[in-house]
């Protein structure tokens, strides 16, 4: 028989609970997927980062798709030259939105409120994404990515990186544009967004209320 007195026993330590507890208390569900929104989300600026979201999968896609195919593909294959173009069109809507957003963000100061890290990581993400546009340009395979490769040969050999950053190597160039440079914005991307969810987005800067005139000052 069961002593109805006894007490629950406490749950065992370890490093899986406390794993556990940990996301239960910095990634509440309620902030991952809330169902209502402030009304300031809808701000056009919030629009931006959702339409250049929205255009990072389009590139990711499209991506997938050339470098499973490879160069010969993309360029004798009418099927071919519309995904690539279609991958070229992606990165311009990523970016222009971005830099919006980017932006935006700016001048809307979206650091404050403990937002620090979230801003730092949309930074990041802009410059990665430079070096990722760069290094997709250079694997073209065509006349313009052979003119690009070679003018920024002498800017790589300047800056005293050309050893470790072979722009005439296509194999490495290639290499970094569809491994290791997406799967790093991919990564900011969802950090990104976690930070979002987590903190929340920032509030609109409330404009300087002017001091009232005095009933004195008004009758005067």
């Amino acid at each position: 028989m069961r002593d109805g007195s006894s007490r629950p026993q406490p749950e065992p330590s370890s490093w899986t609970l406390a794993l556990r507890h940990f996301l239960e208390r910095r990634l509440p569900l309620a902030h991952l997927l809330p169902d209502r929104q402030p009304y300031y989300v809808g701000s056009w600026v919030y629009v931006f980062g959702v339409v250049a979201i929205a255009g990072f999968i389009w590139v990711i896609g499209s991506g997938v798709v050339l470098a499973l195919f490879g160069p010969q593909w993309w360029h004798q294959s009418g099927v071919g030259r519309f995904v690539n173009s279609l991958h070229l069109w992606s990165v311009q809507v990523f970016f222009v939105f971005m830099v919006l957003h980017l932006w935006g963000q700016y001048f809307m100061a979206g650091w404050r409120d403990g937002r620090a890290k979230t801003w730092m990581v949309g930074v990041v993400i802009f410059a990665i994404s430079i070096v990722a546009a760069f290094t997709g340009f250079i694997s073209q395979q065509n006349f313009d990515g052979q003119w690009i490769a070679v003018n920024a040969k002498d800017a790589t050999n300047a800056a005293g990186i050309g050893s470790f950053f072979n722009v005439l190597n296509f194999g490495q160039m290639y290499g970094l544009h569809i491994v290791l440079l997406p799967a790093l914005v991919g990564t900011l991307v969802a950090a990104h967004i976690l930070l979002v969810r987590m903190h929340g987005v920032v509030r609109p800067i409330e404009p300087k209320r002017t001091a009232q005139p005095s009933d004195e000052e008004s009758a005067s």
